[in-house]
């Protein structure tokens, strides 16, 4: 996801000794959603900028937000 703004490594720890992958079940919703839109052709399915643009600030990775946005509308 290179041309993007990037966040924190899920692996890399942070200001706690617990890592964010340990704070996750194993059978989680949110690990469903997050291999469910890895596995998307994104381009294929008419999402105009999921290639970054070489001009301006970069934006968020169209695949994270689908993800926050499929997650938030199964949430209850």
């Amino acid at each position: 996801m290179s041309g993007f703004i990037e966040g924190v490594q899920r692996s890399q720890m942070v200001l706690f000794p617990e890592r964010l992958e340990d704070w996750i079940g194993e059978d989680d919703l949110v690990r469903v959603v997050d291999l469910f839109v890895d596995e998307l052709d994104l381009s294929g399915l008419g999402f105009v900028r999921s290639i970054s643009a070489r001009t301006g600030r970069p934006g968020y990775h169209p695949a994270v937000l689908l993800k926050l946005f499929i997650y938030g509308y199964l949430r209850p």
